[in-house]
């Protein structure tokens, strides 16, 4: 049984975890919109495939979903397993 201090940590790793995917969110629209525009400001030849943007949006795109499983998923999970 859990005493009221290990739930208390563990309500608080699970809000910083959730907050700081929240701001890492924030962060990735902002950033991606910026290089975006860019690539739509300075490329006028749009037929040339895929635009180079895709690929770091891509790529932390991933890394985004992993902290968002992480975040959000993972301890409903345990949870589920104590069950």
């Amino acid at each position: 049984m859990e005493t009221t201090q290990q739930r208390d940590e563990r309500l608080w790793r699970i809000a910083k975890a959730r907050a700081g995917f929240k701001s890492h969110l924030i962060i990735y629209l902002v950033i991606n919109m910026g290089l975006w525009a860019v690539w739509f400001l300075t490329d006028r030849d749009m037929s040339e495939g895929i635009p180079w943007p895709a690929w770091p949006a891509l790529g932390w795109g991933i890394a985004l979903a992993y902290q968002y499983f992480n975040a959000f998923r993972k301890d409903y999970d345990d949870t589920l397993k104590r069950i």
